[in-house]
């Protein structure tokens, strides 16, 4: 119902339009297009947070006010109507689809920290934890800071911080640390906290928090929500976000790739899959019991992504289902990369003839070579196989601060996604994240 009242209050209001404007159809063709983009970005600035707001907000501001103040509207009536379906809709279309928004774990809230502690890598994201002053601001909380110099141990620094006490352990970095610091935190049953200091900071979107305020992640000392989520493993080393062996390992691992995804991708697939490439000797079994024919891209994740382009992950839909997703690329003919590269570039992944994905709770990567490339939360490694995968199921607890939203798909749900998942409720199916 609320799904239907979001949708029928968009046509309502151009109505409003039609009706006050139907004398001059120049302003009448005007209205209907102010009243279009009023609602959109209305529905844009409640899907997003903060700052990110601001600009959806003020433009439907403006389209509703340009709207009322064309010279054959009622101004004060219309501005009413239009303003009022303008709230119902933003307001329905985020009921609608709200349990599809929110993590589906069980959080609870608690209260401060007693003993604190922010573990800050001063390198991560370019200096961002000088950037944000942390370590001023950890300290005007009364948490411990603890920053990373060079030589220093990460595990055995977060080790000695629990040794001393500390009940709350964070960490300002990238995302690798972040998986190493969690682990430590998981070892000794303990609360985590993230804080995005890192480059790309996939972990901390999932998490729902807001990557471009820093310092916001420090709130979760004090008054906090918490919640049980998934680690995963391969071997004996945690990781937060995936596993990349492959095409996707080779690519990522490119200096360009961080400033230019696309195009490094680009670039380089058609060298890594040509008629002269080498190969990849990767063995893992479907689900089906089927062996796949050494495929040139193998992601594994904690949890399930939804993955529509090699240039950059999506969200994951919830972080504590217990369950690792898969997903492998096959390219068999010479033909396969111009289709690959077309998919990519539309980000349309999932269409190509090569795709699979599956989940799990367990899996395995057998090989022939002695080493293996595998880049693991970001970070380029050589392990030996067989590599061996298993999911932790709601092994971390892990502290967001009480405003932060917590669903990994606000801060980038645009208005074509949020139409597009209010017509799958309407239609009795689930809505998608957006990647």
């Amino acid at each position: 119902m609320a799904a239907a009242a979001a949708l029928l209050c968009l046509p309502a209001a151009a109505a409003v339009v039609v009706w006050s404007l139907v004398r001059n159809p120049l302003q009448l063709a005007l209205g209907l297009a102010l009243i279009v983009v009023a609602v959109v970005a209305a529905w844009s600035a409640l899907l997003h947070r903060g700052v990110a707001r601001l600009p959806p907000a003020i433009a439907a501001v403006v389209a509703l006010a340009a709207t009322a103040a064309l010279p054959e509207t009622r101004v004060l009536a219309v501005l009413a109507a239009v303003t009022g379906l303008a709230v119902l809709s933003t307001a329905a279309a985020r009921v609608a689809i709200a349990r599809d928004l929110a993590p589906a774990t069980t959080a609870r809230a608690v209260g401060p920290a007693r003993r604190g502690v922010l573990l800050m890598n001063p390198r991560s994201g370019g200096g961002k934890a000088e950037r944000f002053e942390l370590e001023k601001k950890a300290r005007a909380l009364g948490v411990t800071p603890i920053v990373l110099r060079r030589g220093d141990d990460l595990r055995q620094l977060a080790e000695q911080a629990v040794a001393d006490g500390a009940d709350v352990l964070g960490m300002a970095g990238g995302d690798g640390s972040q998986a190493l610091v969690a682990d430590v935190a998981r070892r000794h049953g303990i609360a985590f906290l993230c804080v995005p200091a890192g480059t790309r900071n996939h972990f901390a979107l999932d998490l729902g928090l807001d990557r471009e305020d820093v310092a916001a992640g420090l709130a979760a000392f004090g008054d906090a929500v918490e919640r049980r989520i998934d680690l995963a493993l391969l071997g004996d080393r945690v990781f937060v976000n995936n596993v990349s062996l492959g095409v996707y390992a080779t690519v990522v691992q490119s200096d360009a790739y961080r400033d230019a995804k696309l195009t490094t991708t680009t670039q380089l697939l058609p060298e890594l899959l040509g008629p002269d490439a080498r190969g990849f000797d990767l063995r893992l079994t479907r689900p089906d019991g089927s062996a796949a024919r050494s495929p040139d891209v193998v992601l594994v994740s904690n949890g399930t992504y939804h993955l529509h382009s090699l240039a950059g992950f999506g969200t994951r839909s919830r972080l504590d289902a217990g369950l690792l997703g898969v997903v492998t690329l096959t390219v068999e003919r010479a033909r396969d990369v111009t289709a690959l590269l077309s998919a990519e570039a539309a980000g349309n992944l999932r269409r190509f003839r090569g795709y699979r994905e599956w989940t799990v709770r367990e899996f395995e990567i057998g090989s022939g070579q002695p080493l293996l490339d595998v880049g693991v939360d970001g970070e380029a490694l050589r392990l030996p196989p067989p590599l061996r995968f298993r999911s932790l199921p709601s092994a971390l607890r892990v502290r967001t601060p009480a405003g932060a939203a917590g669903a990994a798909v606000a801060p980038h749900a645009g208005p074509v996604e949020a139409v597009r998942a209010l017509w799958r409720v309407l239609c009795g199916r689930p809505a998608r994240r957006r990647a």
